[in-house]
């Protein structure tokens, strides 16, 4: 065994024995012992994405980095390493992406000697950074660090309700790409996502309770596991949606409903089927051109009891890009009253074409941030979904 594997294996064997709360003191202690690191620091993306927090102890007390103009930004924004000389000792700084299967966590900033920076060192420190992140999704089962260190502001306890509620903010995969993201990142109420993929299939639900504040959340809430626990019994689309009305109705009795968008997409062929259930809607974009995809429109989940729900034949071409939005995107009223155009959605959309897919929700609700009323209130959420389809195998 080299002593490069050697010195790998040691830093990933501290960081899978450290303390769930310990991981950065972990990472630190084995880097500055094996690789002869002057100094390790850990950023968290907070729930907006616009700013990199420093991993410490309560209270935090480190100037947030904005992600739009910072050497760490940049690092986290292409998903590359990027190096920044550091005044200190002839060193690098090399920001490295703390990332989870296309989910983007953070940076891991890492002050090592120029002359050791080396390609494979630094190749090997990236996927150090990437076990590490591996580890954070663990270790916040058990410790609330890292959940704290993402926070620029207070959450309420709605929003509080929906971050835990989500499977992420992005996912990758050969044959898909998707990025996801909730606005006012802070106060969000009664829009949702949800995703999950088995070897043959993806699901994903675009969710809007009606309401406001932890009465959204607690609806947003009951629908979505009602649908997670209809999916899990292995069950479709339509008897998915059916299961989560009646349990909606059974709670509310009509009063209060969800509006749903369901999407299941074979992953070895893009053929699949939609159920759409209130106001959600699907945007496509494809060669060049953006379209609005219609479908028949059925009732929210939890309207009328015993509603009955059909799927809709759905085909993704390797190379699609599509956009979901709620209506706090779509209906978004201006400064002079007037709602956010079918044009103004589709030029947004166009003029994101060359992003990935995790940065292309953030870059929407910015557009978006820049025309409504200031005083709007609505949940506003955008997932994206990049359709790259299965190559076939020889």
């Amino acid at each position: 065994m080299t002593l490069t594997m050697t010195n790998f294996l040691a830093v990933e064997r501290a960081l899978r024995t450290a303390a769930p709360h310990d991981l950065l003191h972990a990472v630190r202690a084995a880097l500055m012992a094996h690789y002869d690191a002057l100094a390790v620091d850990l950023l968290m993306a907070d729930y907006s994405l616009s700013v990199l927090q420093q991993v410490t102890a309560l209270p935090h007390t480190a100037e947030p980095l904005p992600v739009q103009t910072t050497p760490e930004g940049r690092a986290f924004g292409s998903q590359e390493p990027y190096g920044q000389y550091s005044a200190q000792n002839n060193a690098l700084d090399l920001h490295l992406p703390v990332t989870v299967r296309g989910d983007r966590l953070g940076i891991l900033t890492v002050r090592m000697p120029e002359h050791l920076c080396t390609r494979e060192t630094v190749a090997e420190l990236t996927d150090l950074a990437e076990l590490l992140g591996h580890e954070i999704v663990v270790a916040e089962r058990d410790t609330d660090l890292y959940l704290q260190a993402r926070r620029a502001s207070r959450l309420t306890l709605a929003a509080e309700m929906q971050w835990q509620l989500l499977p992420g903010r992005a996912c990758a995969r050969p044959e898909y790409a998707i990025g996801a993201q909730l606005e006012p990142a802070y106060d969000i109420h009664g829009d949702n996502f949800d995703w999950s993929t088995t070897a043959e299939t993806l699901t994903m639900t675009v969710t809007n309770g009606m309401g406001e504040g932890i009465q959204a959340s607690l609806l947003t809430n009951l629908a979505v596991n009602a649908l997670r626990n209809a999916r899990r019994a292995g069950i479709g689309i339509e008897d998915q949606a059916a299961l989560a009305d009646q349990a909606v109705y059974g709670q509310y009795r009509g009063r209060e409903y969800v509006s749903t968008l369901l999407l299941s997409l074979e992953l070895a062929t893009g053929r699949g089927q939609v159920v759409d259930a209130g106001s959600p809607q699907l945007w496509r974009y494809r060669d060049g051109s953006v379209e609005k995809v219609e479908f028949e429109a059925q009732f929210p989940l939890g309207m009328f009891e015993e509603s009955h729900y059909a799927a809709q034949a759905f085909d993704a071409l390797p190379g699609d890009r599509l956009v979901f939005v709620s209506d706090g995107v779509y209906g978004a009223a201006g400064e002079g009253g007037e709602t956010y155009s079918a044009r103004a959605l589709a030029r947004a959309i166009h003029a994101t074409a060359l992003l990935p897919a995790a940065a292309v929700p953030r870059a929407i609700l910015q557009e978006l941030a820049a025309y409504r009323d200031a005083a709007a209130e609505d949940d506003a959420l955008v997932t994206c979904l990049d359709w790259f389809g299965r190559t076939p195998t020889a």
